[in-house]
């Protein structure tokens, strides 16, 4: 366990109203009462631990540098499980500095990105998929993140995780047990036996991999492509789906020879949009590169978006397209520049997707709003209860090594292989489990989690 005293400022480096200094370690309320004097004269340590103190903040000169609020925790009953302080000062970039420098001198060290949720890991105070969830809730892009987030901190998915373990622990429980003790009147172990645990565990592993797709939607985003032939409005779209004028637009086709990326929340939905260059064959050697990463971006596309002129006659190039974006994602069609006279509607003999028409550049506002009842009708947030899904390919790929190791075992049973030898593949999937939620800490895997974090938290 970790031994050393860590100091951060986890409020960041800008100006604002107020500044939050952290310490976690052994000596932490002694290191802040060494810098923060209570305003009554009582030695910070004589106060309740968790009761906010007013006093003074000095430097490691002992200068006063402002007037703060501190608290302490003692060990198990903090965040990271370890004794920590708190100064909560005004939020002067220099103050915190300054503050910092002082705990400096009094034997703290800066902490490393994210350490103060790793020793939360370590100590036993979150698991792995709640230590993750942290800096979901921290880079949550939309409310239905956050509140995936916030669940899945509470424990849910943890929870959920943990039903489908200790079945399987049962299983090799009651085995052992029959076999170390066989003069004991316990239950014998037999095929049934292993057969129901392992179906159990079947459908928990089941079901939960089936709730990554929306898991990893809701985290990550749905990748969508923006596309059509050339000058039909696509970077007009894609501005005033992010509110902003992101991508350059004119009168003359081509002007958009790359990808353009951008994010949008639209029906409540995180969509990562992919503005792409007019798809057409075309001699122009910079255009056809540009043509070519389009339709790299529609493969890559979870949603495309077709946009079509109403005013321009509909040609095999633009129903080509519409067919090969619904093979491959889910489409919507739409319609623009609805507010010019319309060319003459074609005869189209397939099934339309949903479609949206109206003018982006005359009324952006509107096309936006049903475009967001479409996207809406696609990815429904669905009512399972927030926290309790896979929301990135990390938890995606072990909780799938434990579905193929306890597969493995319900064909061997079937096989007639004996129970000893199928349970080395309900041990694997125990162990897969394990590193799902850190049961079994493997550290190259933590090290990648926590890189990621922020300094102070």
């Amino acid at each position: 366990m970790p031994t050393e005293l860590i100091a951060a400022v986890a409020t960041g480096d800008q100006r604002a109203a107020i500044g939050v200094v952290r310490l976690s370690g052994p000596g932490a309320a002694a290191c802040a009462g060494a810098v923060f004097s209570p305003a009554d004269g009582t030695p910070l340590t004589d106060h309740p631990p968790r009761k906010l103190v007013y006093g003074t903040l000095r430097d490691r000169e002992g200068r006063d540098i402002d007037r703060v609020l501190c608290t302490w925790s003692p060990e198990g009953s903090s965040y990271t499980g370890e004794e920590t302080a708190e100064l909560q000062c005004h939020g002067s970039p220099q103050v915190l500095t300054l503050a910092l420098e002082a705990l400096f001198a009094h034997g703290a060290r800066q902490a490393g990105p994210g350490e103060f949720t790793k020793r939360a890991f370590l100590n036993g105070r979150l698991d792995l998929t709640q230590a993750e969830a942290v800096m979901d809730l921290i880079d949550a892009p939309t409310p239905q993140a956050a509140r995936q987030a916030a669940g899945q901190l509470s424990g849910a998915l943890s929870r959920r995780v943990e039903e489908v373990y200790d079945g399987l622990v049962d299983v090799l429980a009651h085995f052992n047990a029959v076999l170390d003790y066989p003069d004991e009147d316990l239950d014998p172990f037999t095929q049934k036996t292993v057969r129901e645990a392992l179906k159990g565990a079947w459908k928990g592993l089941t079901d939960l991999l089936a709730t990554y797709q929306r898991g990893r939607i809701t985290r990550e985003g749905v990748p969508t492509a923006i596309v059509g032939v050339p000058n039909v409005g696509k970077s007009t779209l894609l501005n005033a789906l992010v509110g902003y004028d992101r991508a350059i637009v004119t009168d003359i086709p081509g002007t958009t020879r790359d990808t353009v990326e951008e994010t949008c929340v639209l029906g409540g939905v995180l969509l990562r949009l992919m503005d792409t260059a007019g798809i057409r064959d075309t001699e122009d050697t910079v255009e056809k590169l540009g043509v070519e990463r389009s339709r790299k971006a529609m493969e890559g596309a979870g949603l495309i978006f077709v946009v079509t002129d109403q005013s321009q006659p509909t040609t095999g190039e633009d129903l080509t397209l519409l067919k090969t974006a619904m093979d491959l994602a889910p489409t919507i069609l739409v319609v623009n520049k609805c507010d010019l006279p319309p060319a003459a509607i074609p005869v189209v003999n397939f099934k339309l997707p949903p479609t949206v028409t109206g003018s982006v550049k005359r009324n952006p506002e509107r096309m936006v709003y049903k475009l967001g009842k479409k996207v809406a009708a696609l990815f429904p947030q669905g009512t399972q209860s927030a926290g309790d899904v896979l929301t990135n390919a990390r938890q995606a790929e072990a909780a799938q090594r434990a579905l193929t190791a306890v597969e493995r075992a319900w064909k061997a049973l079937e096989a007639g292989v004996t129970p000893d030898a199928l349970l080395t593949d309900v041990e694997e999937a125990l162990s897969a489990l394990g590193e799902l939620t850190g049961k079994t800490v493997r550290e190259d895997v933590t090290a990648r989690i926590f890189e990621r974090f922020c300094v102070g938290k």
